[in-house]
């Protein structure tokens, strides 16, 4: 298959470079990151996206998508499917994808899970909102970048289950990490509060799969100084996406706020940015001294 790749930075890049070590013709595109293994460097945006049968995007935000989209949809060929993997707002997407079908094309929004680590790997998560004649179009790239896909609905449905996952992730992760300062503060080995919790009904993917806390459980971004898998700057933006939702569809999120408020800070105004976002635990720990 003929495929534009838009957006090759850490997760980008690693995706372009499995589909195009699968066989595909891979063009891709990127302002400043160098391009990957087997993919032909196009001088533009809509250069990469002439002729291709799938145009995929993986961007920062959703206002360069929609920068982008004004780009390409004019130049892409009838038919073709514009597949967005970054994780925006949802508003952006469906404005994407209204645009693109106005112009004759068909539009997937696909946000992943998973991380740099999954995008090198090809164990990405997808969750896909568009028409499913799109999907079934792409569902055999995704299956080559991923090891999980779910069509979700209709267009937007993809980013309304990313920000709603990550809003869980965000707090959950703090509450364990509250929980580890806290069994501190009581004198409770770290160890045993592991054994227990990841077998109780407090546990969770951040307790058992990613443990905030350093030699605990299996290996995670703990065991190496709070280097980023997934950075808390990226939870922050993901919790903010949720807030952004949440006021647009009037829901009650309190947990959701307080999340997103507490990764701000931790951000913004603590030692948080450049930091996994499981740094929280040192963050709580370090009260009072």
């Amino acid at each position: 298959m003929k495929i534009g790749f838009i957006g090759l930075g850490n997760m980008g890049a690693p995706m372009a470079a499995n589909l195009a070590k699968a066989g595909h013709q891979v063009t891709g595109f990127d302002t400043a990151a160098p391009m990957p293994s087997g993919v032909t460097a196009a001088d533009s945006a809509q250069a990469a996206a002439q002729g291709a049968e799938v145009v995929i995007t993986m961007l920062p935000n959703g206002q360069i998508l929609r920068t982008v989209a004004d780009s390409v949809i004019p130049v892409m060929q009838a038919g073709a499917v514009l597949c967005d993997c970054s994780t925006v707002d949802v508003d952006s997407a469906r404005a994407v994808a209204g645009q693109a079908r106005a112009a004759g094309l068909a539009a997937l929004d696909a946000p992943v899970s998973g991380g740099i680590g999954g995008a090198q790997n090809g164990t990405l998560t997808f969750m896909v909102g568009g028409e499913q004649t799109a999907f079934d179009t792409v569902e055999p790239l995704l299956a080559i970048m991923g090891q999980k896909t779910v069509h979700c609905g209709d267009s937007g449905a993809g980013q309304s289950a990313k920000i709603c996952n990550n809003m869980i992730l965000g707090v959950t992760m703090i509450a364990t990490c509250e929980a580890f300062a806290l069994a501190d503060k009581l004198g409770l080995d770290r160890g045993k509060m592991f054994d227990v919790v990841s077998t109780s009904s407090g546990s969770s993917w951040s307790m058992n799969s990613y443990c905030p806390a350093p030699g605990i459980g299996p290996n995670s971004p703990a065991d190496n100084d709070y280097k980023p898998g997934f950075a808390a700057e990226l939870m922050l933006k993901d919790l903010n996406l949720s807030q952004q939702a949440a006021t647009s569809a009037d829901a009650d999120t309190p947990m959701g706020q307080l999340a997103q408020q507490l990764y701000q800070r931790f951000v913004e105004d603590e030692d948080g940015r450049g930091r996994d976002f499981s740094a929280m635990l040192p963050r709580f720990t370090s009260r009072g001294r």
